[in-house]
């Protein structure tokens, strides 16, 4: 049976941190309303809905001006949600898609006029089979399809699997974005390997990262999550002009602590990155090299 997933903090407050115009939120989910948008048979977890007015509520609250969709794997193939919400949102929302290996050109054209810049791996040996190597959910082909619309692949991978792929990856011909700091143990510390390879990727200049979900990878069950705060402080110092970040509402499958207030993670970029100029790269220009600069303002 599928777990159900909590619902995120629904106080929308103003947070401490001013954001400077255009800024984004570059990691969000949305789900439902049930039945019109459904979930995969099989899927891992359950989630309340997480409509599209219920975030720009947020979005609104927090100072964001734009957003970026991420398909997750318990919708599998079905883009239903997350285009609808491109269409009826426009100048607003960027889209990260989980196109099926077989996805026809004429969709994948579709997707991209409505918004969206990159497709979504998760490379797990848990998802991809026991013993199964690093690189199994690489579709070599469809990256290379993608990657003539000016698409990116964007990969979910703690530090183990990173140093499998560490030659792989910026070998691409699409950049990279790695989900939240790339998932390090945070008991490891900073000079581990396992997050070494993400500052290694960065310099690159193929690969960006995701300043995101500290959550996911604390050993604390609330917030300030302060153990995380080395490895964030070392992604701003190193590689500022290729971080992006992103709240990870609703914070779906987040069921070992007390869940966060949105504004509370925002602000945690206050001490992420001290500086004022470096938050406006971060949340404004950055996002906007990554995922195309909108026309219009979308704010009302």
């Amino acid at each position: 049976m599928a777990v159900m997933s909590n619902p995120p903090d629904p106080n929308f407050r103003k947070p401490a941190l001013v954001c400077a115009e255009g800024a984004w939120d570059c990691h969000i989910h949305l789900f439902g309303p049930k039945p019109a948008y459904g979930l995969v048979s099989d899927a891992a977890y359950d989630t309340p809905d997480a409509l599209p007015q219920t975030y720009i509520a947020l979005q609104k609250a927090l100072g964001l001006e734009h957003a970026v969709i991420v398909q997750t794997m318990v919708q599998g193939h079905d883009h239903s949600r997350l285009l609808d919400a491109l269409r009826q949102h426009p100048g607003r929302f960027r889209g990260i898609a989980v196109p099926a290996g077989d996805v026809s050109d004429a969709q994948l054209e579709e997707m991209d006029r409505l918004g969206v810049r990159g497709i979504r791996v998760v490379v797990s040996t848990g998802l991809a089979g026991v013993g199964a190597p690093a690189d199994a959910g690489l579709d070599r082909r469809l990256i290379a399809r993608v990657s003539e619309l000016g698409w990116h692949v964007q990969v979910v991978a703690g530090g183990e699997h990173l140093l499998q792929l560490k030659d792989l990856l910026p070998a691409l011909p699409t950049e990279v974005v790695i989900d939240h700091a790339g998932l390090p143990r945070v008991e490891l510390g900073v000079n581990h390997p396992h997050f070494q390879v993400v500052l290694e990727l960065l310099d690159t200049g193929r690969c960006w990262v995701k300043l995101s979900a500290p959550m996911r990878f604390s050993a604390r069950r609330r917030l300030p999550y302060d153990d995380t705060l080395p490895f964030y402080r070392e992604l701003v110092r190193r590689a500022p002009e290729r971080l992006v970040w992103g709240s990870d509402w609703p914070h779906v499958a987040y069921t070992e602590g007390v869940m966060p207030n949105d504004a509370d993670l925002l602000d945690l970029l206050l001490d992420w990155a001290p500086d004022a100029a470096l938050r406006r790269r971060i949340l404004v220009e950055n996002p906007s090299r990554l995922y195309g600069r909108f026309k219009e303002s979308s704010k009302l």
